[in-house]
């Protein structure tokens, strides 16, 4: 399995997959700096000067966060549905396979190995976005000190790759690789739609439209679609315990339809679990599915 997981990397690094995605992630954070400085204006965090600009630059901080990982957010899960649409079916369909599975490597540890490449790469590179937004952030503002705040969140986002991969390479033993690159790229829409329909609803505007009626529609839609695909309500999920909102929501003063946006309603610790079982199940099914498949 380590030799399939390293045969992962270098392919990766050969496309250059992870190397244009560094670039575009060099040229976001070069943007996250602007955007931040501009928040920011001239003023730099230096230390505990006083309650009030304690908060005010933990309150500008939690605007950066969220602008910052609504991006993030992204780039993950588009990142990890590219890199493994095409790892079972584009190896089949050019050939590659067979010539590996002769060798001695069963289908399962071929299988398993392909996993823990994608994801401990994707989880790399996605300790490295994490790192680098908390460093432009805390230089402009103020982040969270806390560390466990920052494993919880480290945690969700590593979930939300494993989830994205192991429902990828389920689809690929299934489909064709653009088959289902598109089919995972649109379940990805859904889970993103549903979860705008729910911060809709959150922030308040069919209240002022006095829309109830289609308020409870959206939200039994909304819903649907997060069990469906639940990536978008663990973003959610992870920027609620950084900002931790449960406990400063007294203290700093957030924008209720700010928060609303980019937050919306946040997903129990239940909601967590089911979607760990989700991911655990769909690997499980694509290790069954691809002993069984014909190359």
């Amino acid at each position: 399995m380590i030799l399939i997981m390293n045969m992962t990397w270098k392919e990766m690094i050969r496309k250059r997959v992870m190397i244009l995605a560094m670039i575009l992630t060099v040229l976001f954070l070069t943007a996250y700096w602007f955007i931040a400085d501009a928040i920011a204006g001239s003023e730099r965090y230096g230390g505990f000067s006083g309650g009030s600009s304690l908060v005010a630059n933990y309150t500008t901080g939690v605007l950066m966060m969220m602008i910052g990982f609504f991006f993030a957010g992204f780039v993950i899960a588009l990142l990890s549905i590219f890199s493994a649409f095409s790892s079972i079916a584009g190896e089949a369909e050019q050939g590659v396979m067979q010539a590996l599975i002769t060798r001695p490597i069963s289908r399962s540890q071929f299988y398993i190995g392909r996993w823990l490449g994608f994801v401990t790469l994707l989880c790399c590179y996605t300790l490295f976005l994490y790192t680098a937004i908390m460093i432009i952030t805390d230089i402009h503002a103020a982040i969270p000190k806390e560390p466990m705040v920052h494993v919880r969140a480290l945690l969700l986002l590593a979930l939300i790759i494993v989830l994205l991969v192991s429902l990828t390479m389920l689809g690929s033993t299934k489909f064709s690789s653009l088959g289902n690159g598109v089919f995972m790229t649109m379940l990805f829409g859904a889970g993103w739609l549903g979860g705008m329909l729910e911060k809709v609803r959150e922030i308040g505007i069919l209240d002022v439209l006095d829309a109830e009626d289609i308020g409870n529609t959206l939200s039994n839609i909304s819903g649907l679609m997060s069990i469906i695909m639940p990536v978008d309500a663990l973003q959610r999920k992870m920027m609620h315990e950084l900002i931790g909102l449960d406990e400063l929501g007294g203290v700093i003063d957030v924008s209720s339809m700010i928060s609303g946006f980019f937050i919306g309603e946040v997903p129990s610790a239940t909601f967590v679990v089911y979607a760990f079982l989700y991911a655990v199940i769909a690997f499980v099914w694509g290790v069954l599915r691809f002993r069984k498949k014909d190359l």
